[in-house]
Parts: structure tokens; C-alpha cells; sequence
């Protein structure tokens, strides 16, 4: 599976911005894609992710309310729009698609998704 994002961008705080991750390849394998971000000195961590069949969404504590994860199946796309954009949100943002069906508890964790895009870079200015 390759793995484009796009969308990043400079946003005022308190704007938004809409992310998206154009999946290409053996895409009828997908079975959760998952977006992270990665900010200057930190680990990436996990955002939200959506499960490709049914549909069921997760979010970290932090955007929960703010951001939103979609998907087109048709498509083969994934959207991440948010909103409300904090300086903190201030990160490279990465999609990512897990294949192997990793169970639920694993599904915040980087190690659990076989494919990465390149990411896009989304600043938020104070």
C-alpha cells in the first residue's frame, strides 16, 4: 500500500485545516489507517484512526471534539479535518494503514501500522 498526505499548511490558531491520505495499491487489505503526528524534539504519537470496514472512529484525549476522521472507501481516501487548531497542534502529520488486522488495543500504537505516507507539515501560529 502507498500512502500520499497532503493538505498541511500555516493556520492561525483557533482555524482549521483539512488533511487528506490518498491510499494506492493493495488497498483491499486495508483494515484501520491511522493518523499521527510527529512534533520538533517529540515522538510521534497517535491521533485518530478509523477502521477501513465498519467505519468505527478513535481519537486521542486532545482532539477529540476538534478534529474529525473520515474515510471514502470509493475513493480509497482518508480526511482528517480539524478544527479549532491549537499551537500545540503544531506537527508533522503522518497517515498510516494497518493490514494485518491488529487487535483494538494496539490500534493508538505506531508499531501496529505496516505502511506510512510521507507526511505534511501543519503549523499553527499563536
Amino acid at each position: 500500500v502507498q500512502l500520499q498526505a497532503s493538505g498541511g499548511g500555516l493556520v492561525q490558531a483557533g482555524g482549521s485545516l483539512g488533511l487528506s491520505c490518498a491510499a494506492s495499491g493493495r488497498t483491499s487489505g486495508i483494515h484501520r489507517v491511522g493518523w499521527f503526528r510527529q512534533a520538533p524534539g517529540k515522538e510521534r504519537e497517535f491521533v485518530a484512526c478509523i477502521r477501513w470496514s465498519g467505519g468505527t472512529t478513535y481519537y486521542e484525549e486532545s482532539v477529540k471534539g476538534r478534529f474529525t476522521i473520515s474515510r471514502d472507501k470509493a475513493k480509497n481516501m482518508v480526511y482528517l479535518q480539524m478544527n479549532s487548531l491549537k499551537p500545540e497542534d503544531t506537527a508533522v502529520y503522518y497517515c498510516a494503514v494497518d493490514s494485518r488486522g491488529s487487535i483494538q488495543s494496539l490500534r493508538t500504537l505506531a508499531r501496529a501500522y505496516q505502511y506510512w505516507g510521507q507526511g505534511t507539515l501543519v503549523t499553527v501560529s499563536s
